[in-house]
């Protein structure tokens, strides 16, 4: 997929007043502290490298070491057994999620703010899809709340057999993994324009923006694909993630460790 176009169709767009006035605040002491002196961006990419570093290692264990072994495959009743003997174990899950959730907060900010000298208006792009993404993500965690209250002892649980609350509870699963392909889609387009971003910015590697833009592709076919043909979703899924992990890892380690470029950094920040 080619990326010039957005360069040439929203260098000149001015930005959507909401949406400017929804962070300006706080873009704008980032921005002031940054030409003051008082605040390297070096300390943001680092900051920045670190949360996101975490985030990835939270979103693991949520999903390796919990998920992955409370849920058993098209089997409601194995699934709804584990999760009655494991809720608290589920909960930490849930709340592993929220976290991960909260600190793309300020991931999105940083990397905004890093990548804002290169092209303001694709990076106030990247940072709306990045928006959205999350709001879906925190908005599915109620599919993973569903079980927990499928398997309480209320008296209007009665109306429903063992049988069908275990349906049920298996269906609000399904639920939660197509809303987090869902959101994911979003996400594949922050990788890709920030890929694209990356790529021209000259103050990080190009590598590690064509390395996000194959992210973003990866992100995009294999979350389509799990809404056009699910089966075939699951069969590709381990070879998709393959690529977004590798990118994604390497650019919050080049943020944690190295930061950007300062030199070219505050020169094109100097053309703002």
């Amino acid at each position: 997929m080619g990326t010039h176009w957005l360069s040439r169709r929203f260098s000149n767009v001015p930005l959507l007043p909401g949406c400017e006035l929804l962070a300006a605040p706080i873009v704008r002491s980032m921005n002031s502290k940054i030409k003051a002196g008082q605040i390297s961006p070096q300390l943001y990419a680092r900051i920045g490298g670190i949360l996101y570093l975490s985030l990835i290692i939270i979103g693991m264990f949520s999903v390796v070491f919990i998920r992955e072994r409370l849920i058993v495959s098209l089997n409601a009743e194995a699934t709804a057994t584990n999760i009655r003997n494991s809720e608290f174990l589920w909960r930490i899950g849930i709340v592993c999620d929220l976290v991960m959730h909260l600190l793309d907060i300020p991931i999105m900010l940083i990397i905004y703010t890093l990548l804002k000298p290169t092209n303001k208006n694709i990076a106030l792009l990247a940072l709306l899809f990045n928006l959205i993404q999350t709001a879906v993500l925190v908005a599915n965690k109620l599919n993973l709340l569903m079980p927990l209250f499928l398997l309480g002892n209320d008296d209007y649980l009665k109306a429903f057999d063992v049988q069908q609350l275990n349906s049920l509870l298996y269906v609000s699963l399904k639920a939660h993994d197509y809303g987090f392909g869902l959101g994911l889609i979003f996400f594949g387009f922050v990788c890709i324009t920030n890929g694209y971003l990356i790529i021209k910015s000259g103050y990080f590697p190009k590598i590690i923006g064509v390395l996000l833009q194959v992210a973003g592709l990866c992100y995009l076919v294999n979350n389509f694909t799990l809404i056009l043909n699910p089966l075939l979703a699951n069969k590709i899924f381990p070879f998709m993630m393959i690529p977004v992990f590798i990118a994604e890892t390497t650019f919050a380690l080049r943020l944690a460790i190295k930061g950007v470029n300062l030199d070219k950094w505050k020169l094109k920040q100097e053309l703002l």
